[in-house]
């Protein structure tokens, strides 16, 4: 595009995380050249916002996103603007989100254009608006989600007047798809301050708007002896920070996973209980997955989580039969971790978690060993003496048997000759 006289630039996240040494993922071009101008200088491209100026275009090392410079009528709705026409590089880059995601590089002479002090902010670990925050909102109010997600995927702060223009608009984030609020939620509970983002969300008034059956769990007592954390709500946020590299799926079940409480809260004569608040807890669950557009399976995969996560701590008291099943299900390393987190969110005895993530482990073990090659019956027909050597014997064979070294019963009872003699048969005929 240069070599054709037009100016280009990468812009966006992409440029954001390779000036703090990340991976970038999805790479944005923007350029003089009009969409026309484009489809001439490369062989194929996709036209995917012709009224906005937005091009794809093909290549061997991935997909690139090509737009003119342009700005942007008023927006009307809060997500479409009246009317989108080119303009200038200055114009393009003042009505973009944040400052941090409005900085353009050049990768052939390696120069960074920074017009709204992105740089200062990025340096600073800051999100900041571009200009007046409730202008920036008010374009598209999911970012007013999206403000808390950077800043808990980046490990940033948010800037004052942006953070108080959240909370000013935050009812209005309901005006925003089910969709796009799911998909920056799940990268939120997905990313490493997931636990600062979800106070984030409770303290700008989002949460309330987008999860309330989250923020009924705010100020939710807890019997002392078994919850000094405190009220629910602490409890669920410790529990986030305990998690580690989830999915984002195990996150929203971690979130939810008490999301019961609040509705079967009692406060006994001799302590405060919750009586089923798992099962409420899951009927909860599922009309949370279901508002926020999860498909079938990803709803029945949180709702099965978090309905279970008490169940968990009966295994050893459960029949062996029922108990297999229950250790042998699909999502039981999701479940581990659950409980695990639910546990160091409490008082941080993991004995109990212990005993039954053994119990898995030596399930798992027993599904994985192949059927011995020889039985101590093969070892006596071939005039061995039963004793303790025998556990010696066949536990070497069946070393060898996982390793690969002995694959038939031939090769073992080889292996046990030549490594193990027939120092007791020969002790009788001496006799």
């Amino acid at each position: 595009m240069r070599e054709a006289g037009h100016r280009a630039y990468l812009v966006g996240g992409a440029v954001r995380d390779l000036l703090m040494d990340r991976t970038p993922h999805d790479v944005d071009i923007v350029t003089d050249a009009r969409p026309e101008q484009i489809d001439r200088l490369f062989p194929r491209t996709i036209h995917v916002g012709a009224a906005f100026g937005v091009v794809l275009v093909p290549a061997a090392d991935g997909v690139y996103d090509v737009a003119t410079f342009r700005r942007e009528g008023p927006y009307l709705d809060g997500r479409h603007p009246a009317f989108v026409e080119f303009a200038s590089l200055e114009e393009d880059i003042r009505r973009r989100d944040f400052t941090i995601n409005a900085l353009l590089y050049d990768p052939l002479d390696g120069a960074v254009v920074d017009l709204v002090g992105g740089r200062e902010d990025l340096a600073a670990r800051r999100i900041r608006t571009v200009g007046d925050p409730e202008e920036r909102f008010a374009e598209d109010r999911l970012r007013l989600l999206r403000a808390i997600r950077l800043a808990a995927e980046l490990g940033f702060t948010i800037e004052d007047a942006t953070f108080a223009a959240i909370r000013r608009l935050a009812p209005q984030i309901t005006q925003v798809s089910a969709e796009r609020i799911r998909d920056e939620l799940l990268r939120l509970l997905a990313s490493p301050g997931r636990a600062e983002g979800l106070e984030h969300l409770r303290t700008t008034g989002l949460l309330a708007a987008i999860l309330p059956e989250v923020s009924a769990m705010v100020g939710v007592e807890q019997p002392p002896e078994f919850h000094p954390e405190g009220d629910v709500f602490t409890h669920t946020r410790l529990a986030l920070v305990h998690l580690q590299h989830p999915s984002p799926l195990l996150a929203l079940a971690v979130l939810l996973h008490d999301v019961g409480k609040p509705v079967t809260f009692e406060r006994g004569p001799d302590r405060i209980r919750f009586h089923g608040h798992d099962h409420v807890g899951a009927e909860i669950a599922e009309q949370v997955c279901r508002r926020l557009r999860l498909s079938g399976e990803e709803t029945d995969r949180v709702v099965t989580l978090v309905a279970d996560h008490e169940r968990f701590w009966t295994v050893p008291q459960m029949r062996p039969a029922r108990a297999k099943r229950f250790l042998a299900r699909a999502d039981f390393a999701d479940l581990l971790e659950l409980c695990r987190v639910d546990v160091r969110a409490m008082d941080g005895d993991l004995s109990r978690w212990e005993e039954i993530r053994g119990a898995r482990v030596r399930l798992t073990a027993e599904e994985e060993r192949p059927p011995r090659l020889i039985t101590g019956d093969d070892l006596i027909a071939r005039g061995y003496r039963p004793g303790p050597r025998f556990r010696e014997i066949l536990d070497a064979v069946l070393d060898a048997q996982l390793e690969g070294r002995v694959r038939t019963r031939d090769e073992a009872l080889a292996l046990v000759a030549r490594e193990f003699p027939q120092e007791s048969s020969e002790g009788s005929r001496n006799r």
